[in-house]
This record gives structure tokens, sequence and C-alpha cells, in this order.
């Protein structure tokens, strides 16, 4: 059989598990089919987990199928119970559609909405009108309570609590599924790993009301050749918004990946033919330095632009290069007047941030972590005075490759 996009999909690692694997490749390579996936705005922005799934999308549509992405405007009124310990704190309505606003801009900047070539629906307009009695009836009927207590969302929650809010989300996710078979033909659904158990409820759903085919299959959650989470900053997530994760910082994460990590999120998160991430996989020693330098170029360029990536990679350089004349590093400012304050090295670290309490900063002193200006700080009581600025300018390096400016005004 010809090569379609399942086996693109395939070959570059994205697939964990499928319904109907057979099928599902006839299917992908005989018609252009509808499939959807959908996105909880719980955060005013994407993050990097989310973008595995935007990166199937888009390697879907340029193979002539038509994605739908879901905004969960309705679901996330409830809050999904997969790959959590604790409830979610519940949410306003107009915070999530502010959230759901920021979503569109990302999805915009990869997927073709013209002319239907994809579509963007919000769960909310068929979710939050219904009559609860009425879905009870046409739909909770279709769900064994037992079986649903079988699922891993499920089961991780039970000894901790699993309220009945809670409880309903794969229900409603299921009847998304539905809606969406019946509004737009839509035959598939995918989703991270964690989403198995809804993804088949949803399917199960459709074959019972409609007695029609419908399938699944969910992707790798983006995980280190140890099995952790990746996209895990010191602030926290890794985020697709510039004010929150800055185009710099961004690049720097996946410039300092581990060795292992390189060809998998070359296949993953880029759109380099395989040849070329196998080629760049394959380097060894200092050379692998230039494969992630690739790396964090094209993930910048593709959740940024180019003008971003250009600009975080020389930043980086320099860097590197042990310069430090880069006006592209993370910076902040400080007024003049704070110098009069008899300031510390651990004051300056916490104005910029660098460290979360007192004793992480002498702890990195004391093990030789911190330099001002490309000289290393010995006494964690070291005076910050004027002429530690030069032109107004302090460049504060806090481990091997972690680099702050400080600007005087």
């Amino acid at each position: 059989m010809e090569r379609n996009v399942f086996d693109v999909l395939m070959e570059r690692g994205f697939i964990e598990q499928c319904t109907h694997e057979e099928e599902i490749r006839e299917l992908l390579g005989k018609e252009k089919v509808t499939f959807y996936i959908g996105f909880d705005p719980t955060a005013d922005s994407l993050h990097i987990g989310h973008y595995i799934q935007i990166m199937v999308m888009t390697h879907m549509q340029r193979h002539g199928h038509k994605p739908i992405a879901i905004i969960g405007g309705g679901t996330t009124m409830i809050g999904d119970p997969s790959d959590r310990t604790g409830m979610r704190s519940l949410m306003t309505k107009e915070t999530i559609a502010a959230n759901a606003e920021k979503f569109k801009l990302v999805f915009k900047k990869f997927l073709d909405f013209e002319d239907d070539k994809a579509l963007m629906v919000n769960n909310a307009d068929w979710l939050l009108n219904l009559n609860y009695v009425d879905f009870l009836r046409e739909v909770g009927v279709h769900f064994s309570v037992n079986r649903m207590l079988t699922a891993e969302c499920y089961k991780n929650r039970m000894e901790k609590g699993l309220t009945f809010l809670e409880f309903n989300y794969m229900i409603m996710q299921a009847y998304d599924f539905y809606m969406l078979h019946k509004l737009y033909n839509c035959k598939m659904q995918f989703g991270g790993n964690d989403q198995w158990s809804n993804i088949i409820a949803g399917a199960d759903l459709i074959r019972r009301k409609d007695s029609a085919s419908a399938y699944g299959m969910t992707f790798s959650l983006l995980t280190t050749s140890e099995g952790k989470k990746m996209g895990k900053t010191e602030k926290g997530a890794l985020w697709l918004d510039p004010e929150k994760t800055s185009p710099y910082d961004f690049y720097q994460y996946w410039r300092n990946i581990d060795d292992a990590d390189v060809e998998k999120c070359l296949a993953l998160l880029t759109f380099l033919p395989m040849e070329e991430v196998r080629r760049l996989g394959s380097l060894e020693g200092a050379e692998i330095n230039h494969a992630k330098e690739v790396l964090a170029f094209e993930i910048t360029k593709l959740i940024h632009n180019e003008e971003e990536a250009v600009k975080a990679q020389e930043a980086a350089r320099a860097l590197f290069s042990r310069g430090t004349d880069s006006d592209n590093m993370p910076s902040s400012d400080m007024e003049a007047s704070k110098l009069d304050e008899n300031l510390t090295i651990i004051d300056i670290l916490n104005l910029t941030g660098l460290i979360k309490t007192n004793s992480e900063g002498r702890r990195l002193i004391q093990q030789g972590g911190v330099s001002v200006n490309d000289e290393k700080v010995a006494d964690y009581g070291q005076a910050i005075t004027a002429e530690d600025f030069k032109d107004g300018k302090m460049i504060i390096k806090k481990g091997k490759k972690k680099f702050h400016r400080l600007n005087l005004i």
C-alpha cells in the first residue's frame, strides 16, 4: 500500500496507541478524513506539550486531511482529571473565553483555515445549554460506571477523592466526539496518551448511538530518554507565548537538552526530513552541539518567527564564546538610587529572579556558580556598587549557561 500520513507519524515517533491500526492506516490512505483534537483553555497560553498535538494537526493537513481544533469552553468549566492529583480550581466563563482567543492565534500560525480547510469550534456551543435530564437519558444511559472507574484517569484519583463534577468529564468529552461526528462527519479523535480512555468512550458512544465507525489515536507525551516529562523550567512550564517564556529562554531550553534527546525532538518538533534528523541525531562529541543549535533554531522559528530565532541564536553564540555584548539576553532594569541601599550580590540575584531563596544563592556562590562581568564571585556578602556597571550594564552568569543583564536606569 502506498505510503501515507500514518506512516509519516509512525516514522517520526508520534503514535503511541490506536483503536484500529490497520483500518486507520487504510482510511487515511483512501479518503480525506476529518479529525479533531481538544484543547482546554485552562491557562492564557499553550505550552510545549500542546505543541506535539499542533504538529500532528499540521502533518495531517499537509496530507490533505481536515483538522478541527476544539476549544474546550465547556469542558474547562469542569476540568479534566487525567494526569492530575488534585482538583483544578474552577474558572469563570470570561477567563476561559479570553484564554481561548490566545490559543486561536497560535493555531493560525500552523493551520490553513481558508475555505474550511481547518475549523476551530468551541464545545461551549453545545455543552453549556444542555438539559441535564435529557442528557442523562440520551447519553448517560450508554455509560457503565463500573467501566468508567477502570479508566486510569479515575483510578489515579480514587484514593485522594474524585468529585462527581470531574466524574462527568469523560462523558462530556465523548459527547464532543459524537457532536462533531454529527455536525462535520468527524471520524477520528487524537490526543495525548492520557486521553486514551476518553477517546475510546467517544468512539463507543458514536457506535452505540449512530451505529457508525469512529477511531482514536494517541501520541507520545514529550519525555526525556529517562522518561521524565520535558518542558519544565525553573520558572515553570515552557510556554509558547513570548510574554511568558521569552524566545531567548525558549531557544536556550532546546539548545541545552541532553544529547540522547536530540534525534527524538528533531523528529517530533520540526519538519526537517527524517534523513536529516537521523544524520543530526547521529553526531557525537562536540558535533552534537550543532544538532542542538539546529533543533533550537527550527523550533523557535516555528513558534515565534525567523527573526526571533536569529536573535536568540546570535545571543546564545555570543554568550557561549564568552562575549557579553548581546542585547538579546534576558534583562531587567534597576534604579540607580537602589545602590544607596548597600546591596549585596544575593540582593541582585533575588532582584533579577535568578534565585528563589537566599540559601540557594549562598550555595551557588560557594560552589563557584555565579560570575559578575566574567569574574567569579567568591563571597556571598560581596557588595555591589556603581563600578560593577559597565556603561550602565552588569552581566550576571548563573551556572554554565544562564545569563542576565541588569541595566542601571
